[in-house]
């Protein structure tokens, strides 16, 4: 019967243990990688390089569109003038201008499109760099794991002690005013 007692008690007694104890075991910090990047002297020039590629493509993508809305008006101006035949050219004229330009668009802004891939071409070495310092950091100060508050993950609350962004910036050889982060 007391053995009965002590193993229906034991359970209850483990869910009544304060949290503290319970939760001290792991130590958990964050980081916000979008300080860390706009911190780091390299991410200023290749935010201009993505830019200066993007205003470019978008500049192509007006000039076609202009081409369209002049296609568009000569059209609606001729269209009486027409036979059924040429208005039905005509009208296959503008809509294939209308895909290749949809088509543009997608090969450069779209989801596997050229802007993202040099985006990530470029990119990729500081992300490794705040990831090794990310991991030097971990590592030397005993975190179980880190977050990136910058990503996917909502935090409701977080005491900035946690934050770890200084001393990643710190391993990657970055000093930084109090006031920055």
């Amino acid at each position: 019967m007391k053995k009965l007692i002590s193993v229906l008690l034991l359970p209850v007694l483990l869910l009544l243990l304060p949290e503290q104890q319970v939760t001290a075991q792991q130590k958990i910090g964050y980081i916000d990688s979008d300080v860390i990047m706009r911190e780091i002297p390299e991410y200023t020039g290749i935010r201009q390089r993505l830019e200066t590629i993007a205003q470019n493509w978008k500049e192509e993508i007006d000039e076609m569109q202009v081409e369209i809305e002049r296609l568009k008006q000569d059209f609606e101006a001729r269209e009486i003038l027409f036979t059924p035949d040429i208005r039905r050219q005509r009208q296959q004229e503008i809509d294939q201008k209308v895909r290749e330009r949809e088509q543009y668009i997608n090969r450069r802004f779209g989801p596997d499109g050229d802007y993202f891939r040099q985006q990530e071409e470029l990119l990729e070495p500081l992300q490794q760099r705040i990831l090794e310092a990310v991991v030097k950091v971990a590592e030397r100060d005993g975190f179980d794991h880190v977050f990136d508050r910058a990503g996917d993950y909502l935090f409701l609350y977080s005491r900035t002690r946690w934050d770890i962004s200084r001393n990643v910036l710190e391993e990657l050889g970055i000093f930084v005013d109090d006031d920055a982060l």
